[in-house]
């Protein structure tokens, strides 16, 4: 009888639901996708019971079940802050109590209570080695040194350590409130974005600013040392005694109050957000030389919420401290499940782990979600009255390039959902990488979201290398490169004199809506392996036009979930500007389709971040 482990992150941020079934990974998804709340934090229960329905098992025939941390270590923890910043922080513990009480300290019975026919053991890991193990475990490598960092856990905030086939093992660790991933959370509060969700903002504002504040962080706000250990100055913060990220300390020295959420941004904003990024660099660059030297290992593996700063990742790829790194899709607290499942399977159960033997990961393009049924699709628009035309598979790809290479916008629902944060052809909005206007006209009229947002490029696999400033794959869109000097468009003098959002008027290669201000992109290298229907319509694009790049961005707007069923797909494209939508072999066109009747402002029902 086949073991299977499911894997459980819940009530802190973006739970999730995994499913491994004698060590193959089967099903894995966020629990925001199918409430439509983003970062649903409550129990993963419609993720858990897809990973059942996909597994084709009841909660009964589960072998295990696993949570990825350990709530009585993290209580611990937060009970000894609050008692040694007393009588600071009172409000911060009232607050937090009451959930404690009612919830996080009573995981096991609340799990027991969602699987009344389950009698094993509920199993716990430690967060930071679930997170290891989601970096490791799936990696194509046979041994490979671990980093992970990211807010906080139990007690720990980075760890290193090394994997060997079936073993894993953390050496080291930095403990809370000395936090890499609280510094840039800090940062992306000051700036007037929204912790634990708008901290890729500050990544993606970064190039507009000069990181001019780069000595103020490393004098005042944190002690970072050769070894990549860091210190932070906490008179600077206010996230142990209040419910701020920052103090006024930290105020004085940046020289005045928090931007304000909505607000207009400043110069002060895009440097501040140049510098974190700087920093973050610097400290990720120094750990990965101590981790190089300390475990004698060539291949890097990482995990945590830090761990999807991609601009770091593709500099530390690029300096060559390790030879080859591999990224877990779901780095942030949704991949734990994961991890805690693996690490159940590999460790607890010490079952051998095998590597493939074509270099690919064990993580399947991270195509691990519910896919939709074409005939179920049809049936849908059908009810609702929305003309449609099907394609036939070997039809469909032509059909889609055609529409984009006349620059259309296009979303696109096929195949299993994506895990992680990352859209990558199965939930995307598509469009023309080389149109001058995509970029504005995808976040002003598609996403409803901040112009200065970049987009991310899908690439052929093959072609990578001739467009971009990057050898290796990067299917995860966990990577960021220089865009290729032949392709890049020369600044005139009078450009190099602009400063801020004005960078933004100004065209910087031959695929202009997924080249950033400072001439990088984050890109997705895409394979016939993982994803065939994507792969053909943009080999198809590209015999259309000579360029083997689209435009990719996640099937949502601002303040909502990425897409997951037929239905999330048509509202989605009902509500924004987008030309056509692409369900399985399903194309609608917008011009077609019947009014679309709106019950008050659907952006109401949103948090808007």
């Amino acid at each position: 009888m086949p073991t299977t482990v499911l894997g459980i992150s819940a009530y802190y941020h973006d739970s999730a639901a995994a499913l491994v079934r004698d060590g193959e990974i089967i099903a894995a998804a966020q629990e925001e996708r199918f409430t439509r709340k983003k970062h649903d934090a409550r129990f993963p229960r419609n993720a858990v019971d897809y990973c059942l329905r996909e597994a084709g098992i009841t909660p009964e025939e589960l072998t295990y079940v696993a949570f990825y941390d350990k709530p009585i270590l993290k209580f611990e923890r937060i009970l000894q802050t609050y008692l040694g910043v007393a009588p600071g922080g009172l409000r911060q513990f009232w607050k937090a109590m009451p959930v404690w009480l009612k919830e996080k300290l009573g995981t096991n019975k609340l799990i027991r209570a969602e699987f009344p026919g389950y009698k094993r053991r509920i199993l716990f890991g430690e967060h930071h080695e679930s997170h290891a193990a989601s970096a490791f475990y799936p990696s194509p490598f046979e041994e490979a040194a671990v980093l992970t960092i990211d807010g906080v856990g139990e007690w720990a905030t980075t760890t290193y350590g090394v994997g060997r086939g079936s073993e894993l093992e953390l050496l080291g660790e930095i403990n809370f409130p000395h936090s890499l991933g609280m510094l840039y959370s800090a940062f992306t509060y000051y700036t007037g974005f929204k912790v634990n969700s708008g901290e890729y903002k500050v990544m993606g504002l970064a190039p507009y600013g000069e990181p001019r504040f780069v000595d103020q962080i490393l004098e005042h706000v944190m002690e970072l040392r050769d070894d990549g250990s860091f210190h932070l100055k906490m008179d600077k913060f206010d996230f142990l005694t209040g419910l701020k990220m920052t103090s006024g300390r930290f105020d004085d020295v940046f020289g005045g109050p928090p931007r304000q959420p909505e607000t207009q941004l400043s110069q002060r904003e895009m440097d501040l957000a140049a510098s974190v990024q700087v920093v973050t660099e610097m400290a990720m660059d120094k750990m990965a030389r101590f981790v190089r030297e300390e475990t004698g290992m060539k291949n890097l593996c990482l995990a945590g919420g830090v761990a999807l700063n991609c601009v770091s990742n593709g500099k530390l790829l690029r300096s060559k401290i390790f030879d080859n790194l591999w990224i877990q899709p779901a780095a942030g607290d949704a991949g734990g499940a994961l991890g805690v499942a693996l690490s159940v399977w590999h460790k607890y159960l010490q079952q051998p782990r095998k590597v493939r033997d074509d270099g690919k990961d064990l993580q399947s393009g991270s195509y691990l979600g519910p896919r939709p049924d074409n005939e179920g699709a049809k049936a849908y628009f059908e009810k609702i009255g929305a003309p449609y035309k099907e394609y036939s598979e070997e039809e469909l790809p032509e059909a889609v390039a055609e529409l984009l290479a006349s620059e259309k916008v296009v979303g696109l629902c096929q195949g299993r959902m994506e895990f992680g944060p990352r859209a990558l052809g199965g939930r995307s909005i598509m469009g023309d990488a080389r149109s001058q206007e995509m970029q504005t006209t995808m976040n002003l009229k598609i996403k409803f979201r901040e112009s200065f947002r970049p987009f991310a490029p899908s690439c052929l696999e093959e072609e990578v290398n001739n467009w971009f400033e990057q050898e290796t794959p990067s299917p995860y869109m966990l990577l960021v490169a220089p865009v290729r000097e032949e392709h890049r468009i020369p600044m005139t003098e009078e450009q190099t004199k602009l400063f801020g959002i004005d960078k933004l008027k100004i065209p910087r290669s031959k695929i202009p809506a997924v080249t950033h201000v400072d001439y990088s992109a984050r890109i997705q290298t895409v394979s016939r392996d993982t994803n065939p229907v994507y792969y053909d319509i943009i080999k198809s694009f590209h015999g259309k036009t000579g360029c083997p790049v689209i435009v990719n961005t996640s099937f949502n707007v601002r303040g909502e979930p990425i897409v997951c069923t037929t239905e999330d797909s048509y509202r989605c494209f009902m509500r924004t500007n987008m030309d056509a939508l692409v369900v399985e072999r399903c194309v609608l066109l917008k011009e077609e389709q019947p009014e679309w009747k709106e019950v008050g402002d659907w952006r109401d029902e949103f948090e808007l971040d």
